[in-house]
């Protein structure tokens, strides 16, 4: 028997959905030196928690999250709340010694992700590790793009094209849920989809954004305050209507400069009518091109300029075979995986890190610099003008 990392995760929804799939599967589907143990659960509603338990697998439910930190039986606390919550869950774990998985974006502010990462850093002395759940980076398919990168065999990248499309909100009567409040998302789809394909970009090419151009928009300025939503008040119109502001953007489109000498293309939008979760990203290298969708997950495209003009074109990698990322764990060559995989090689990633004393990545180091590019794209369409990605190692006011 191996030895348990026992796991508190707070927050239940969608993600906490997602996490708690990858925490029941992960020791079925890998030979891992760690068991990890769905401990106990938190969130705010005593009947909601308790229905989740039940349902996602945990043993306990609670409806404060300290008492987790505050357990002696529990070794990891896994954040799947909204962004305002990050930066306070993290940084007590973390001082309480225990390990943390944490959502993205990491927080809903630079001065967040920065504290958050320098606490990080001096919690790993003591062998406590952190990391961001940037789940696409587990995709076969992306690892395999990466490798491809890493091998040489798209030789020097010259552009890179990103968009992350959804329509989840084009009705306007949809209501204003947290996903559309600053304060309580930080952004919208900027830091909500945006945040993946920087960092998938980034992963598969091994190059850092260090300036953006940007615009953002938000179509719908108010929506219907949801069912129950007493807290939102301040945010109702002043007329009485029931509606209230939202205050992220709805889009967000960048060019960028990588610090490789590669140029990019951003697009996040949740207004891309049709579009459901269309993740895609394209490198264009000096000899060869390489291309992701999500909407077909299992597949990478791939062209290699030298091979002889009678035998160029875009050839289909199935990303099934035993010897690709990850997929010894699964099915027979040709059975495709979905997108709850990703995070089972998230979570095994991130026990393979603990057991063995490694930095699992992406770190909290990592997901700063993220933040610094979400912060310079929103400073950029500010001011309408070209802005510079903060340097992570310095502090704002150190900087010339």
């Amino acid at each position: 028997m191996s030895e348990q990392l026992r796991v508190g995760m707070v927050g239940y929804a969608f993600m906490g959905a997602a996490h708690s799939q990858a925490w029941r599967t992960v020791n079925h589907a890998f030979d891992l030196p760690l068991t990890a143990r769905m401990t106990a659960v938190s969130g705010r509603s005593p009947e909601g928690v308790a229905a989740a338990a039940a349902k996602l697998g945990w043993d306990e439910h609670t409806t404060d999250w300290r008492s987790l930190i505050d357990r002696d039986d529990i070794d990891l606390i896994d954040i799947c709340t909204p962004g305002d919550t990050h930066a306070e869950i993290a940084l007590a774990a973390l001082a309480a010694g225990k390990h943390v998985l944490c959502e993205k974006p990491l927080a809903n502010s630079v001065a967040e992700a920065r504290e958050m990462a320098a606490a990080a850093t001096a919690a790993a002395s003591s062998g406590v590790r952190a990391m961001c759940g940037f789940n696409y980076r587990r995709v076969p398919a992306v690892a395999l793009m990466r490798k491809l990168v890493q091998e040489g065999r798209i030789g020097e990248i010259r552009h890179v094209r990103a968009n992350y499309l959804q329509d989840w909100i084009i009705d306007p009567e949809f209501p204003l849920v947290w996903r559309l409040r600053k304060e309580l998302a930080g952004s919208g789809a900027l830091g909500d989809i945006g945040a993946h394909i920087i960092d998938t970009t980034q992963f598969v090419t091994g190059q850092s954004i260090t300036s953006v151009s940007a615009l953002t928009e938000t179509f719908i300025k108010q929506r219907p305050l949801p069912s129950g939503s007493a807290g939102l008040s301040a945010a109702a119109s002043s007329d009485g209507s029931g509606l209230g502001d939202v205050t992220v953007d709805d889009a967000a489109l960048f060019l960028a400069r990588l610090d490789g000498g590669a140029i990019g293309t951003y697009e996040a939008t949740r207004f891309a009518t049709g579009r459901k979760n269309a993740l895609r990203i394209e490198l264009n290298g000096s000899k060869g091109s390489l291309a992701f969708d999500f909407e077909r997950q299992n597949e990478l495209e791939f062209y290699d300029a030298e091979r002889p003009s009678s035998e160029q074109g875009f050839t289909r990698i199935l990303v099934t075979e035993p010897d690709h990322p990850y997929m010894t764990a699964w099915w027979p060559p040709g059975h495709g995986i979905g997108y709850e995989h990703t995070f089972t090689h998230e979570v095994r990633d991130l026990i393979e890190a603990i057991a063995t004393g490694q930095q699992p990545t992406p770190s909290f180091d990592d997901a700063l610099q993220v933040q610094l590019v979400l912060d310079a794209v929103s400073r950029s369409a500010e001011t309408e003008q070209w802005a510079s990605v903060e340097d992570p190692a310095l502090e704002p006011a150190l900087k010339g």
